[in-house]
């Protein structure tokens, strides 16, 4: 599609992602000390080891310890060892972090993943037992169903729209269009950078649309926008695809982008609060661990208009359960408080890089200025890591 057309999709569809952040507002790392009773949690390079394979509904805090040698990840599985019922990522050699998550009465799996690559290893079971109270009043019940049921809305208008936008690039792309392809790629794959923590919850369908080069492990076939992007912004000595590689990556990109767009339309999708914070937390993570060092977009440098789609995603799940979070005493009105005025900075900071309806490229900012886009990221993430402790008190 024209260029024109592509800003003003791109213009829409921030203007949108805010007007949903406010209408729906109605209704980094966790706090290490949220919580004294947390369950402990050691990870190693081959496995996991949780304190006790029990605990009683409601929000649990597991305290997580890497005493590996390369980054890891805390997952928990529903009995199906597919379905992941929550999760925390990026937890560093020598990192000690908490995560808390709200879970049901039921059967899970504890399991980790070094490297946050590969299949889940040491999974063990664990049970959540029946708790003694309910989580929350039967107003803030009602609260809490009426901000999925909004959230859930969103994530289905972002994965239509995402869906719609990656047709139209795969087209262009497939047919030869390069300079259309390129100035559709960063509005496009902002759909997906509002809701990649959901995308996340489906097993391989996350690595199969955005997995980067460097992630690529050996013997795997790499897929998605980041295998494109290379052959849209070439680099030197590299041959872009031939007519016949590039039909089969689009048609792919597109199969997948409709897989997930499927499964978040489903009658029988659902979510619970505490995946809606801790998606705001995973987002702005995102930001920290790819973003702000310019990982993410190797080839093109538009990691500025993922950034920005990131704080959009987790600015629209923190409004969802801002009203929940204000609601639980002096603590939740101070951490709203501060979270309204850091989300107002960091998107204060990117406007300055904005150039027409987009972002300059990620090369042009010094040292300096990404120092200083870093910084706010951390301001923010501090009072975000508390959101979920927060609201499922």
């Amino acid at each position: 599609m024209p260029r024109t057309r592509t800003l003003g999709l791109l213009a829409g569809s921030l203007a949108g992602a805010a007007t949903i952040a406010l209408a729906l507002s109605g209704c980094v790392p966790n706090n290490a000390s949220a919580d004294a009773e947390a369950l402990s949690v050691t990870l190693n390079d081959d496995k996991c080891t949780v304190s006790t394979a029990t605990a009683p509904s409601g929000a649990i805090t597991f305290q997580v310890t890497n005493k590996g040698t390369d980054v890891n990840e805390f997952e928990i599985l529903a009995d199906d060892k597919l379905r992941i019922a929550g999760e925390k990522e990026n937890i560093g050699p020598g990192t000690t972090v908490n995560y808390v998550v709200q879970l049901s009465e039921g059967k899970y799996f504890t399991a980790c993943r070094k490297g946050m690559v590969g299949s889940p290893a040491h999974l063990a079971g664990f049970a959540v037992t029946k708790g003694k109270s309910a989580v929350s009043s039967a107003d803030e019940s009602k609260q809490v169903s009426q901000a999925v049921t909004n959230y859930i809305g969103y994530l289905k208008d972002q994965s239509s729209q995402l869906l719609g936008a990656t047709k139209a690039f795969a087209a262009d792309y497939e047919a030869g269009n390069d300079d259309a392809a390129r100035a559709e790629y960063p509005a496009a794959r902002a759909f997906y950078e509002r809701i990649e923590p959901t995308a996340e919850q489906f097993g391989d369908i996350d690595p199969a649309i955005d997995l980067r080069e460097a992630d690529v492990e050996q013997g795997q076939t790499w897929t998605g926008w980041h295998r494109i992007e290379k052959d849209l912004w070439a680099p030197a000595g590299f041959t872009a695809s031939d007519p016949a590689t590039r039909k089969q990556l689009g048609d792919q990109l597109v199969a997948d982008t409709q897989k997930l767009s499927d499964l978040v339309n489903a009658k029988d999708f659902s979510l619970t609060i505490d995946q809606i914070s801790n998606g705001s937390i995973g987002l702005m993570e995102e930001v920290s661990r790819s973003k702000i060092t310019g990982e993410e977009e190797t080839f093109s440098h538009t990691d500025l208009w993922d950034f920005q789609a990131n704080v959009e995603g987790a600015n629209v799940a923190y409004g969802i359960v801002r009203d929940i979070a204000a609601a639980k005493g002096t603590n939740g009105k101070q951490i709203v408080a501060k979270l309204d005025t850091e989300f107002a900075s960091i998107q204060k900071l990117l406007d300055q890089y904005k150039s027409g309806d987009g972002f300059v490229s990620y090369t042009e900012l010094s040292t300096a200025q990404v120092k200083e886009l870093s910084d706010q990221v951390n301001a923010l993430s501090e009072p975000l890591s508390q959101l979920t402790s927060t609201i499922v008190k």
